[in-house]
């Protein structure tokens, strides 16, 4: 089912409260709370990737048995035929679509042994036959080796029996290491939450680990523990919770009739890169079953999707890495002379690292070609860079006009991995609009984060970018970059990047 609308579903809840922007600080939480965040968390593996793995892998493994054994016995006899190649790959396929109709490649099937055994055999023996068959009516089956055929069903089934067990030994490794886990919190700590816990539990083969229930309510509806679950604190915890451990699920046990309340809510939950569902398990309303996504047999309703996630995030770092590098080799003769042109300009280190919001609000250190006296710098950026400011070199206000002093953030891209090439700006931690951050000026102002920041993005190559000295201008930031987040694509990203110079050089006229 596709999510509901980002944006309607924000205005809406907009509307629906009057309490003015929300301004996001850190909060502290419960006893309760603090020992989950306290506990490590490895970083979570895809499912649906390593079933694109699987399939993969299983293509490729029975290619080379069929292709190994044709080279080693075949074609010493016979020479060299192009038609063995392409029936090895036929068959290969053919057996990839079947294990796919047998449901061999869901992750709980491959913590399994027997059962997975038991439809590898007959769905291998099923494509053999196909062939025999095929090759009977062909009228071909004289100018096909037995010995071969025999050979590669054998060798081609041990090859896969053994992919298998090792897959099974790694899947039950990162099982246990919680990476295959979705972590949830549940909204709602009453009769209703209690119901939906244990319709959660009662699941076999589930992912879902459930962490704990935040409820607001502080009267006899709010249960301390939830069918076993503790409660973690409020819903205004959530949003912190998040940002300190790994949440995957935010899913609400309230009834699709507490509407305002649920809008309330999700104003203060959109922000985050997690999935919001709305459990229907107690709901009476009934709507088509194309509306429902499942979590084992509990129908919920989707809200939001977590941007970026899945194959989408593979390409999105393979881009960022291969793109990267070859625009780090490019760029390393420029480097060179800016680095030069700095170390003559002035005194001080060429570069310098600056604390800027990362990923879902993470706080990473950003390269940068230093563009301001040493004994004038400003790392946490509490201080703006207005035009004509004093505090800029000669050679700072040049590669500051052009963004060259940008470039050493293609290591961060390349090497440590917390900046993609084209997202949001990542803005200092104490960027300010006059007296005010940039959270208190602009409503929503961290859903920026819900996907890594980039070195260019959609904002920038659109001529917001440089001095932040109105609040039109960081709002169309914002606007801007929600806009890439909900429309983002390997296309759209490689768009931006060819305009990115173009937009240095005709919409530059806000960055000094």
């Amino acid at each position: 089912m596709e999510p509901i609308n980002a944006r309607s579903t924000l205005d809406a809840a907009t509307s629906a409260t009057a309490n003015g922007p929300l301004i996001e600080r850190r909060r502290r939480l419960s006893q309760a709370a603090l020992a989950v965040t306290n506990q490590k968390v490895p970083r979570a593996y895809s499912p649906i990737v390593i079933s694109g793995v699987v399939r993969v892998a299983d293509f490729v493994l029975l290619s080379l048995v069929g292709i190994a054994l044709y080279l080693a016995y075949v074609v010493p006899l016979s020479g060299f035929r192009w038609e063995y190649v392409a029936a090895i790959f036929g068959m290969t396929a053919t057996a990839v679509v079947c294990f796919q109709a047998a449901d061999m490649y869901q992750v709980q099937m491959f913590r399994g042994q027997l059962r997975q055994m038991t439809r590898m055999f007959s769905s291998w023996a099923f494509v053999f036959l196909l062939f025999i068959g095929a090759s009977f009516f062909a009228k071909l089956g004289s100018e096909v080796s037995r010995l071969w055929l025999s050979a590669f069903f054998i060798v081609g089934l041990a090859a896969l029996i053994a992919e298998r067990l090792f897959l099974r030994v790694m899947i039950r490794g990162w099982a246990r290491q919680g990476r295959l886990d979705r972590r949830t919190i549940i909204v709602g700590s009453d009769q209703s939450g209690e119901q939906l816990v244990d319709a959660l539990k009662a699941q076999d083969d589930s992912d879902l680990h459930i962490l704990g229930v935040f409820d607001d309510r502080n009267d006899n509806r709010a249960l301390e523990t939830c069918a076993g679950c503790p409660k973690l604190g409020k819903v205004d915890d959530i949003v912190e919770f998040a940002r300190r451990t790994r949440v995957d699920l935010v899913l609400f046990a309230l009834p699709i009739s507490a509407e305002t309340r649920i809008l309330e809510m999700l104003k203060k939950l959109w922000v985050l890169p997690v999935d919001i569902r709305l459990s229907a398990h107690t709901n009476k309303l009934r709507f088509r079953p194309r509306s429902y996504s499942y979590l084992g047999e509990v129908p919920t309703l989707d809200v939001f999707e977590a941007p970026i996630t899945d194959w989408d995030l593979v390409m999105k770092w393979l881009f960022d890495h291969l793109v990267g590098a070859i625009i780090l080799l490019l760029a390393l003769p420029v480097m060179a002379v800016v680095a030069l042109a700095i170390r003559l300009d002035s005194p001080g280190p060429v570069l310098f690292r600056q604390k800027r919001f990362g990923f879902n609000n993470e706080r990473i250190d950003v390269f940068k070609f230093r563009s301001l006296y040493h004994d004038q710098a400003d790392p946490l950026a509490s201080k703006v860079v207005t035009k004509n400011d004093k505090r800029v070199t000669r050679v700072g206000r040049f590669i500051r006009k052009t963004s060259l002093d940008e470039l050493p953030q293609l290591f961060n891209v390349v090497f440590k991995g917390n900046l993609s090439l084209v997202g949001p700006r990542p803005h200092a931690v104490q960027g300010k609009l006059q007296s005010r951050l940039f959270d208190e000026a602009v409503d929503g102002y961290f859903a920026r984060h819900r996907v890594k920041p980039g070195i260019t993005g959609w904002a920038q190559i659109n001529g917001w970018r440089g001095e932040v000295d109105s609040e039109e201008k960081i709002q169309k930031r914002v606007e801007f970059d929600l806009y890439y987040i909900e429309n983002w694509s390997v296309l759209f990203d490689l768009y931006i990047l060819l305009k990115t110079p173009l937009a240095l050089m005709t919409k530059g006229e806000n960055a000094y």
